[in-house]
């Protein structure tokens, strides 16, 4: 696993019912153009919608996630690269180890967000 995949590049809280696509949209917008063009964007297949993908490819990413089986023209992915999805879900397993994210202890939304801040700081130091 290579250093820079063990890192958040950017967060944010939403509702629990809100959906991920928009959510995962709102980001990419956020964190802006990709630092080189061709970065790969390793998506869940919630994202793989054509507005989110579409995004992303304006962004300069190429986005890496596999088709709804249901698509009429399911594209090619490097299954390769997708694989390393689970770096992400890592992520969130070792900030499911500090108990007050876990439990969500905190009543206000920047209280708990800043405390997943410090994890992540933590987590990066390791």
């Amino acid at each position: 696993m290579s250093t820079t995949a063990r890192y958040a590049l950017t967060l944010a809280l939403s509702p629990g019912q809100a959906g991920d696509a928009p959510q995962g949209r709102q980001l990419l917008r956020a964190h802006g153009p990709a630092p080189w063009l061709g970065c790969l964007l390793c998506m869940d297949r919630a994202y793989e919608g054509n507005e989110t993908r579409r995004l992303a490819e304006e962004l300069g990413f190429a986005p890496v996630a596999p088709p709804n089986p249901n698509r009429v023209e399911p594209w090619e992915y490097d299954r390769l690269t997708y694989r390393r999805r689970n770096e992400v879900e890592r992520l969130f397993r070792r900030l499911k180890g500090y108990r007050r994210v876990f439990t969500r202890y905190d009543k206000l939304d920047v209280i708990f967000l800043a405390f997943v801040h410090l994890a992540l700081i933590f987590d990066a130091l390791r």
